[in-house]
């Protein structure tokens, strides 16, 4: 059986890209800190707000364990600042318009909606630890409730 680039151990892959105020973020420059990086669809609709909320809502909490947390999508950072200032989020939110970074993370792909097959963002997250390997990876995720299931992933991993 062949190992998945995400198979936790691995290095995870490296990237920059352009947060909401069109500042670059490589994981590489964050190395030594924990990173949750991940991955929607689309800013400001349902579900995509649900987990950008709800990881909001629990920003301190991750800060306790040192962690980052990063939101991927292939919007725009225009749409990034938008989206954070309508629903008052403390993310920084990364824009992949090319789907490069999200393809090397298995977060883009062929995914089944509504009877029909397309191509477009499986909404998934990964947890870095300070080496820059992969702890945890949730290949395909609800949002709703996500948030909590990650902190608690990732209070389990410090404390090993």
């Amino acid at each position: 059986m062949t190992q998945t680039p995400l198979a936790v151990g691995n290095a995870a892959p490296l990237f920059t890209l352009q947060d909401q105020d069109e500042t670059p973020v490589s994981l590489g420059d964050l190395s030594g800190r924990w990173v949750v990086l991940y991955f929607y669809p689309k800013d400001d609709t349902p579900g995509c707000t649900t987990e950008a909320c709800e990881f909001t809502g629990a920003l301190d909490q991750f800060q306790q364990l040192d962690a980052l947390v990063l939101g991927c999508s292939p919007d725009s950072p225009a749409s990034h600042r938008r989206f954070i200032e309508k629903h008052r989020l403390g993310l920084r939110l990364l824009s992949d318009p090319t789907h490069k970074v999200m393809t090397a993370y298995g977060a883009w792909g062929e995914k089944k909606m509504y009877g029909r097959t397309t191509q477009g963002v499986i909404r998934s997250t990964v947890i870095i630890d300070p080496e820059g390997k992969v702890a945890a990876h949730w290949p395909k995720v609800r949002a709703a409730g996500h948030a909590a299931a990650v902190h608690e992933k990732l209070s389990l991993l410090r404390s090993d």
